[in-house]
């Protein structure tokens, strides 16, 4: 059975879309929004909703970095000011060691994610290549043919043609494009 959602439960989602429509109202009827609206850039990103998306995820996730590094810019222009000039050349000094140590750091992992890429890739590949491979399957086939010949002798004419793997189905990438496409209809 569906439980039926108590009527309070509606009317909160009513005061909250009302309050909402009034929030909308309120922005869209400032006068600097307005006048923003009518500028060839607000017309242009009211044409195009993404971008302007888009440019709001930007501003919105670079905002904390920024404002650290402004933050840093004037501390340390504040302690220039003050006359501590070899405070600021330590603090530059450190900062631009982290950074290069950081950037190392990454290089180095971006090496080893490459490395680790590339040899998964190989071995992959190997291993496909191997359990799929041709060879194997004709191995396979004669192996049942010598045994199923009741353990006669292994010669030239013991061995299953071309035609017996064709109909075992294990040579079927191996055949002419038309025959192996007569073969998948």
């Amino acid at each position: 059975m569906v439980k039926e959602e108590p009527p309070s439960t509606s009317k909160d989602f009513q005061e909250l879309q009302r309050r909402v429509s009034l929030l909308i109202a309120a922005v869209q009827s400032n006068s600097k929004v307005v006048a923003f609206m009518k500028s060839p850039v607000g017309q242009y990103l009211d044409r195009h909703p993404f971008l302007t998306l888009t440019l709001l995820v930007f501003a919105a996730v670079s905002a904390v970095p920024v404002g650290c590094f402004l933050l840093l810019v004037v501390l340390t222009s504040l302690a220039a000011f003050l006359g501590v000039i070899l405070l600021e050349g330590l603090v530059i000094s450190v900062g631009s060691l982290s950074l290069l140590c950081v950037l190392c750091g990454l290089g180095f992992v971006s090496l080893i994610m490459s490395g680790t890429i590339i040899v998964s890739y190989m071995v992959v590949s190997s291993l496909v290549n191997y359990w799929f491979s041709p060879s194997l399957w004709i191995s396979e086939v004669n192996e049942t043919k010598v045994q199923s010949r009741n353990d006669s002798p292994i010669l030239p004419g013991n061995m299953a043609s071309k035609s017996e793997l064709c109909n075992s189905g294990c040579l079927s990438h191996c055949l002419e494009p038309e025959a192996f496409a007569d073969q998948t209809k």
